[in-house]
């Protein structure tokens, strides 16, 4: 009997969740692309791995200096 409740409850959230995902507006994937191209061209000068780094401190990723006992 517990295994049927449990079993019905697992059944309903998963009605549930395809009902969510049902629900989502949904577009072309042509628009999608467009919508990335344009989102992309619009900040391709802010984007510092296009551009570079103003000065070597700016960069996150330069090597660390490290220290070295001879």
């Amino acid at each position: 009997m517990d295994m049927m409740i449990s079993n019905l409850q697992q059944q309903r959230q998963i009605t549930e969740q395809l009902r969510r995902e049902a629900a989502v507006k949904r577009i072309p994937v042509s628009q999608a692309i467009q919508d990335i191209i344009k989102y992309i061209r619009e900040r391709e000068l802010e984007d510092c791995l296009m551009v570079g780094f103003s000065s070597q401190k700016a960069n996150p990723f330069r090597e660390k200096s490290s220290c070295a006992v001879i």
